[in-house]
């Protein structure tokens, strides 16, 4: 897991590039919507819908929309349907990548995402492919004093605490996310990030040459107006990760 906030840099420059573009918004909306239907609109009784209204909270999405969303999602407003696909597929140099799709078109979501892998230097794999490389886990990216993160961390119901650089990072159970959360706020620690993602088992190093091109097809499939998210197991050096930035 170490090594996974360098993916973060990456997912947080690329958030940033979607604010300009006014995407950031529409996935943070329809996770939301996704997360209601599938557990309901009480965010006290389901985890993943509470980290996905805290999410949307940090990137200063409206409190009108994300009302909407999860009325959407429970069926009490008229909306789109969204349906969940995952995608497995290789990038460059062996790296896994697993896709996540909110879609309303399972043709469309299919042809874009088999088309940008065939483009790019990429192959998408049968169902299971690489799937069990990934855990789903809550990670979060924190900045604070190690007694402190750490006291409030496993107070919380933290799994497991690692340093990386000048921040922690921080590994629960999906669910433990907000707990979690709540006890590093109460001791006064910075939540850089916090978040339900899949966590890579194993990761695939790649060089200078290879890195560029894995990280333009995950640019361009997290371009793509139905991918929600793309995961990978790639691990690259703090000063390649300069270079490419």
């Amino acid at each position: 897991m170490s090594g996974h906030s360098k993916w973060h840099s990456i997912k947080h420059k690329k958030a940033a590039k979607d604010v300009k573009r006014g995407k950031l918004f529409g996935k943070l909306v329809k996770a939301i919507e996704i997360t209601a239907r599938e557990g309901g609109g009480d965010p006290v009784g389901n985890a993943s819908l509470a980290t996905a209204i805290q999410k949307a909270k940090d990137a200063s999405v409206p409190a009108d929309n994300i009302e909407r969303a999860i009325k959407r999602g429970t069926g009490e407003m008229e909306g789109i349907t969204y349906e969940e696909l995952w995608y497995e597929g290789y990038a460059p140099g062996g790296v896994a990548l697993y896709v996540q799709c909110l879609t309303d078109n399972r043709n469309r979501a299919a042809s874009d995402v088999r088309s940008t892998f065939s483009r790019n230097g990429g192959s998408l794999g049968e169902p299971g492919s690489v799937a069990y490389l990934f855990n789903q886990r809550g990670y979060l990216l924190v900045t604070g004093p190690e007694d402190d993160v750490m006291i409030a961390a496993l107070e919380g119901g933290a799994d497991d605490v690692n340093p990386s650089g000048d921040q922690w990072e921080i590994v629960t159970a999906p669910a433990d996310v907000g707990s979690v959360r709540t006890a590093l706020e109460e001791m006064g620690i910075v939540i850089d990030s916090a978040d339900v993602t899949q966590l890579p088992t194993v990761t695939v190093p790649v060089d200078s040459s290879t890195a560029p091109k894995v990280l333009r097809l995950v640019d361009l499939l997290d371009d793509l107006d139905d991918v929600q998210a793309v995961f990978a197991n790639f691990d690259i050096s703090d000063e390649l990760m300069a270079e490419v930035l």
